[in-house]
């Protein structure tokens, strides 16, 4: 038994550090103004490119990514999560809905200026 508890410990510490590690490899990156990017594909405002693909990330990625066949490419989700619907002009943080209230999670201001362009303002009713 007390041979157990260190090692479990062990292994949940590796399994955070790993997880911490992996978000920060996943990082976007936006090469062009209106254009981002993670290690798999490229977007703009009308949804996931091969052209941005093959042009920022290199032919083979354009390639596997043709090779998905036919999808929608106007709503999408990188590789940290972040979720983009081209129709709502919005990136989100993750593409849940809270089955509850209905709510969906924040929309992530910086990743929807840099794919949508401009500052995405909200508008509060002052207190009354």
């Amino acid at each position: 038994m007390k041979i157990t508890l260190p090692i479990l410990l062990a292994v949940s510490a590796c399994g955070i550090s790993s997880h911490a590690f992996a978000d920060q490899a996943s990082v976007l990156n936006t090469p062009a103004n209106g254009v981002l990017c993670d290690q798999y594909f490229c977007a703009d405002e009308y949804g996931i490119s091969n052209g941005l693909t093959a042009q920022y990330l290199g032919q083979s990625a354009a390639d596997k990514l043709a090779s998905q066949g036919d999808f929608d490419r106007t709503k999408f989700t990188f590789s940290n999560g972040i979720f983009c619907d081209v129709s709502e002009r919005r990136c989100r943080e993750d593409r849940y809905t809270d089955p509850k209230t209905g709510k969906r999670s924040r929309v992530s201001l910086k990743y929807t200026a840099d794919l949508f362009g401009g500052a995405l303002l909200r508008f509060r009713r002052p207190h009354q």
